[in-house]
């Protein structure tokens, strides 16, 4: 006779039971290598940080820290080839000299101590400013000051790299009264090499850059910017090509800055989002691509600042610019000389936005729409943007004096006031939601501003053109916001 047929309920739990102990093996598998990747990630990333070369120290606030614990990390760009292969440089378009010493790139990261979250300030490099022991000068002409300085007393180039690097620290803290507390120095060989490592970042241009426009003639051009209209994967040379470019650029320096930030910005979110991190293969690319190329202060501690690292990731990052008043041309000695002219009156009320120390606002009461005068100004490429804004708030009961322009793009829209005035502020930002209000006494009343984040009065419908990213009306943006 044959066996009995087992109990159906019998062969179902013993089928449970399989079941959950494949999982649990897989499960368990999974774990073990994400920890032993994890582990070798970690690793190579504490071996990395004993060997990156390290400049002077930064020398301890001479007064009182505005921001207290919080972070201010310098990070400045060296257009040093040091080290670069002949195929290199060829392909970093920059020439021969192995000599440079110009900065195209200086940039503040706002760390805040409470795990807010972090800013990046860029600095105009063409920045008229007051460079400590040199008078008035271009914000980039620091760094090369101190450091031919150095050279000139026989100083070692790491030393003569530091130098550069203090001097620009110091002049930005003088101009904004934050204290540095860190700096990271990166050439352009480390720039070209990350580019590589990461697989490139994609970019979206509103118009084709190339050589001969770049220049306005036949010749190589600046940069050797070789890139179409519209959305392009950037590494390498044509990556270096887009963050330095400025001539040919409506806005010269000031959408070299934006696209720095673009591109830091989708740097960012890519090493996250592509597990850059926890791959150890990624990991060991970036890092060897990095490790010959920095310079920081010995007390930075690179590992503490990667482990927020996911924080910098897109969206979780506000990038802002030195306020100013766009390009102007001065004669200095009798010298054309074009420069960026720093708003200064405007620095106090930016730096407090900056580091969360905007004024309380929350027991003043806005005041009657009717009794407000506002003036609207377009910060971004949109066109007819404030006169609508303007036409809008007029219906809401606003009065309109003055609709313009600013004279260089606005990345955030706010609600901008002089002294006396933070209740009629408050009455126009209730109704343009998502704008900042700025206390500052560079406006004679309550002005705003539009800038290319798309917040705008409330009842508009946002332009085909979107202000909030300058995107062409296409489906081939992917979502990536279209910059000059």
């Amino acid at each position: 006779m044959s066996a009995p047929a087992a109990d159906p309920a019998a062969r179902a739990a013993r089928a449970r039971y399989r079941r959950g102990t494949v999982v649990r093996l897989l499960v368990a598998s999974m774990a073990f290598a994400i920890l032993i990747v994890s582990g070798y990630a970690w690793a190579q990333f504490r071996n990395f940080t004993n060997s990156v070369p390290h400049g002077a120290e930064v020398p301890a606030a001479g007064g009182p820290d505005i921001d207290g614990a919080s972070q201010n990390i310098l990070l400045i760009g060296n257009d040093s080839r040091a080290g670069a292969t002949p195929a290199e440089l060829t392909a970093l378009h920059t020439g021969h000299d192995t000599t440079t010493v110009n900065t195209d790139t200086m940039m503040v990261l706002h760390v805040p101590v409470d795990g807010g979250r972090p800013s990046i300030v860029s600095f105009p490099r063409d920045s008229w400013v007051t460079i400590p022991g040199y008078g008035k000068g271009k914000l980039n002409s620091a760094y090369s000051d101190a450091y031919n300085a150095a050279i000139d007393h026989h100083a070692g180039e790491r030393a003569a790299e530091s130098a550069g690097v203090l001097l620009t620290l110091r002049t930005i803290s003088q101009l904004t009264g934050l204290h540095i507390d860190h700096y990271v120095q990166i050439n352009l060989l480390g720039f070209y090499r990350i580019s590589e490592a990461i697989g490139g970042v994609r970019v979206c241009l509103l118009h084709a850059e190339n050589a001969p426009t770049e220049t306005g003639g036949n010749g190589p051009g600046y940069s050797g910017i070789n890139l179409p209209a519209g959305v392009s994967t950037i590494e390498g040379a044509q990556a270096l090509a887009f963050v330095r470019q400025r001539h040919g650029l409506p806005h010269g320096d000031l959408d070299r800055i934006r696209r720095q930030q673009e591109f830091l910005s989708a740097a960012f979110h890519k090493v996250v989002s592509a597990g850059v991190l926890l791959n150890p293969f990624k990991l060991h690319d970036l890092l060897t691509a990095v490790s010959s190329s920095l310079l920081t202060d010995p007390s930075l501690d690179l590992l503490s600042l990667a482990r927020s690292f996911e924080m910098l990731s897109a969206g979780a990052i506000t990038f802002a610019t030195l306020p100013n008043n766009g390009p102007q041309v001065i004669y200095p000695d009798g010298v054309e000389t074009a420069i960026v002219e720093v708003d200064h009156a405007a620095i106090p009320s930016f730096i407090d936005a900056v580091i969360g120390h905007s004024p309380d606002l929350s027991k003043i009461t806005p005041a009657s729409p009717q009794t407000v005068t506002a003036d609207v100004l377009n910060g971004t490429d949109v066109t007819r943007l404030a006169t609508r804004n303007a036409k809008q708030l007029e219906r809401l009961g606003f009065h309109i004096d003055i609709v313009d322009s600013t004279p260089s793009p606005a990345t955030a829209t706010s609600v901008e006031y002089p002294a006396g005035k933070a209740a009629a502020a408050k009455a126009v930002a209730a109704v343009v939601p998502g704008a900042k209000l700025v206390a500052t006494s560079a406006v004679k009343r309550v002005t705003l501003v539009l800038g290319s984040d798309g917040d705008q009065v409330t009842g508009l419908t946002k332009p085909h053109h979107h202000a909030a990213t300058h995107r062409r009306a296409t489906p081939q943006n992917q979502g990536i916001p279209c910059i000059n």
